[in-house]
């Protein structure tokens, strides 16, 4: 099945991922919609079976922001998370964010 791409578009839908992560994993991808590099590793993570919640970077920098001040993971684009219990489990930029590995930090 494939990945069910969800744009974030305010700080209280972020929140509401990082109090969700405590009950289940939420994948975040921070996309530049400017980026060829980005737009390569958002088909290749297409594949990822669940919702991935999408950050453009361009219209939603305090968005992006807020995420890397809750992570510790200083911007980049593309970026990808997968959080849990508020931490982030999976970190990856650009061509090392692979999407065998997000499916696997999202099993138990």
């Amino acid at each position: 099945m494939p990945a069910n791409f969800v744009t974030i578009e305010s700080l209280d839908s972020l929140d509401a991922l990082f109090d969700r992560s405590f009950s289940h994993p939420v994948v975040i991808f921070k996309h530049s919609n400017s980026c060829g590099i980005s737009a390569h590793v958002m088909e290749q993570i297409a594949g990822v079976d669940h919702v991935v919640n999408v950050v453009v970077v361009q219209t939603n920098r305090d968005i992006s922001n807020a995420v890397e001040t809750r992570t510790g993971h200083r911007h980049q684009s593309p970026q990808a998370f997968v959080i849990r219990n508020g931490k982030a489990v999976y970190h990856a930029t650009h061509y090392g964010i692979d999407a065998d590995a997000i499916d696997a930090s999202l099993r138990p």
